[in-house]
């Protein structure tokens, strides 16, 4: 598989799970929340505008995915909505590595890396800030996504979560 195969099979509606911890506050968190992830073409106007931010030609990307969520949490938690955009840029010899560029609606966009293992698993490491953001991400089914992710802060705080994603089809239509 290959990186533009990987995202492309991400496209969706998608019901998620996500079991998180804390470790600085031994806090344990559950969330739902329904995804949405579209796709980015590389003439689309923020993609185009990401890449310039970064100082890095928009041809050399191979499109983003724009991801929406709507989260509830859990019992007494206030609701959570959102989005975030990932801009893809290959590596042009080594096309399972290269840069992304990360931005979420409330902060400044970021550049990271991402590979794309032989087992299929997309992993991505973004600096956001004083974080260290890694995440890690795979496919148990074509409509069954896994995610891990971890990241620390250089005051000692640390975070993990594990989600688990099942896509939405449309319902079948009876002849």
């Amino acid at each position: 598989m290959d990186i533009q195969t990987f995202l492309e099979s991400c496209i969706g509606q998608w019901f998620s799970q996500r079991s998180s911890y804390q470790f600085d506050t031994e806090k344990a968190e559950s969330h739902k929340s329904e995804l949405t992830v579209e796709w980015l073409n590389t003439d689309h106007s923020l993609l185009v505008s990401l890449c310039q931010e970064h100082r890095i030609d928009p041809n050399q990307a191979i499109g983003g995915q724009q991801v929406s969520w709507n989260s509830s949490v859990d019992y007494g938690q206030k609701k959570q909505t959102g989005s975030a955009t990932m801009i893809i840029i290959p590596d042009s010899n080594t096309p399972k590595i290269g840069k992304i560029i990360q931005s979420f609606k409330s902060n400044p966009s970021s550049q990271g890396k991402y590979s794309l293992g032989e087992d299929e698993a997309l992993n991505l490491t973004l600096e956001v800030g004083d974080f260290l953001m890694e995440e890690r991400i795979w496919f148990a089914s074509p409509n069954l996504r896994l995610r891990t992710s971890l990241m620390k802060g250089e005051n000692g705080y640390s975070r993990t979560a594990f989600y688990s994603e099942i896509r939405r089809l449309p319902p079948q239509e009876v002849a």
